[in-house]
């Protein structure tokens, strides 16, 4: 059960927080910008509020999460660190002499209590909700654009999983003391996944007995990295890899397994919606919804800023209606033509090519047709059949016995002229020099917040984490401004 007032803080050591921690700590700062009552309001229902034991307060179990999207840092750890870190017990709203809580308890406070809770949504809501009332937002454009998350098991077998997290901790020890080499279990040699699991036991063992330069945090962080790997989530290694995560595509070269997330954001780098796809999905499909997303946190949109992926013939029609200014160069590749909806394949604007609906790129495209105004011509695309006769939702899609796939975009030179007229306007290439913040937010995410590689597998997890990591480098965006 869950009391909505926290317990009143009644310590003689309170003062400290005052003497240590200084007026423009991170943490101290994010606590009075942030009234966090707003997670007890949503989360109530997910309590009893009359019977059973207390349960750890909400709002301190979702600053938890909060800390771990700001220091990247794995559950055991971020716990170990708020028992002696006072600016994680003030953020945290304990006594400094607290008792902290069992790292599992993050586990089943995720899997029991945001499932299924619009925490995406409601998070970035919250801080738009607090920039606009700063006054920090004054744009009414947004950029829009899509960055790629690797898998967490990013196609690698269960045992390179295990293999790798060994090596990185094996390396971190040799670095304190090459002396350690000796003392550490053999190697496994084997391909059966039940041997190098214990192979990992054996080496986590030994290197808790030994301690030492083993408690060092460099030596202890990959540990628990490892400890994670082999306790709470072999159930899931033994299973797949990633149930959710899909082929996606940087380029025609360039290939990676995992997820999207579809970001819209203003120009002073405060970003207003997020929607997380698996890898495979077109950018400009996700347009719409992050247009109508942003809106509803009070943000009023005028102008969209992106890259050609987004200027598709239903994004051009959606921005005329609503009277949008769809700042986005044409690339004629992207017509669909006639095709019913679910037989479309995706767009991929980096290597020009189609992506079929398992994630395969098209190898190469030829055109056909007259030439001319008002002509209309023909691009068509050819699959790798070998490819394609093994694929496991071939059916429909490929004709067995088939020498060759194709797929067919009819280009009509004449369908975007007003389009076309609007690129060449100096409004339009003023606004175009916009876009490149999004690409500095993508990279914040990905090099300050752990975002280049998902946390845990599947959506509902890759959505979590996008929560917490947007809601933090808003906030963080928002203590900037407001200096």
């Amino acid at each position: 059960m869950i009391q909505q007032q926290q317990t009143l803080k009644l310590s003689p050591y309170i003062d400290l927080y005052n003497l240590i921690i200084p007026k423009d700590n991170t943490l101290r700062q994010i606590n009075d910008l942030v009234d966090f009552s707003f997670v007890y309001e949503e989360l109530k229902e997910r309590y009893c509020l009359d019977n059973g034991r207390n349960a750890i307060d909400p709002i301190r179990m979702f600053k938890y999460l909060l800390l771990k999207a700001i220091f990247e840092l794995s559950d055991v750890d971020i716990v170990e660190r708020s028992r002696y870190d006072m600016s994680f017990k003030y953020f945290l709203d304990m006594a400094p002499e607290d008792a902290v809580i069992d790292a599992s308890s993050l586990t089943k406070f995720r899997k029991l209590r945001l499932k299924d809770l619009n925490l995406l949504d409601m998070l970035i809501g919250k801080t738009v909700e607090i920039a606009l009332e700063k006054g920090i937002i004054t744009s009414k454009s947004i950029i829009v654009d899509a960055t790629h998350t690797k898998a967490r098991y990013n196609q690698k077998s269960p045992r390179e999983i295990l293999l790798d997290r060994s090596l990185k901790l094996r390396k971190a020890v040799y670095m304190a003391d090459e002396s350690l080499k000796d003392k550490l279990p053999a190697k496994n040699t084997t391909d059966v996944l039940e041997d190098e699991i214990a192979y990992c036991q054996k080496l986590i063992a030994t290197l808790e007995a030994e301690g030492g330069v083993c408690a060092l945090p460099k030596i202890q962080e990959p540990l628990n990295f490892l400890k994670e790997a082999v306790a709470d989530d072999l159930e899931q290694l033994r299973i797949s890899e990633d149930p959710d995560a899909r082929v996606g595509h940087k380029s025609a070269d360039s290939s990676f397994f995992g997820y999207k997330t579809h970001i819209a954001m203003t120009e002073e780098r405060i970003i207003t919606a997020a929607v997380i796809t698996t890898g495979e999905k077109s950018d400009g499909k996700q347009l719409q919804a992050l247009i109508e997303k942003s809106k509803a946190t009070g943000m009023e949109v005028k102008t969209v800023i992106g890259d050609t992926a987004y200027s598709e013939r239903d994004n051009i029609k959606y921005s005329n209606e609503n009277g949008l200014e769809l700042v986005a160069k044409l690339n004629p590749a992207i017509t669909q033509g006639n095709r019913k909806k679910e037989d479309e394949f995706q767009f991929n604007k980096d290597a020009g090519m189609y992506v079929c609906k398992a994630g395969h790129m098209a190898t190469r495209k030829a055109r056909g047709g007259k030439k001319g105004v008002g002509a209309n011509q023909v691009d068509t695309y050819y699959f790798d059949v070998e490819v394609c006769k093994r694929c496991p939702i071939r059916e429909g899609c490929y004709k067995e016995g088939a020498k060759s796939k194709t797929y067919s975009v009819s280009i009509k030179s004449d369908e975007h002229t007003e389009q076309m007229a609007f690129q060449e306007s100096e409004y339009f290439k003023t606004k175009s020099k916009e876009r490149y913040k999004i690409e500095a937010k993508n990279s914040e995410l990905k090099h300050r917040h752990g975002y280049d590689v998902a946390s845990s597998s599947g959506l509902l997890g890759m959505e979590l984490q996008g929560a917490m990591a947007i809601f933090a480098v808003n906030l963080k965006r928002i203590l900037k401004m407001s200096d």
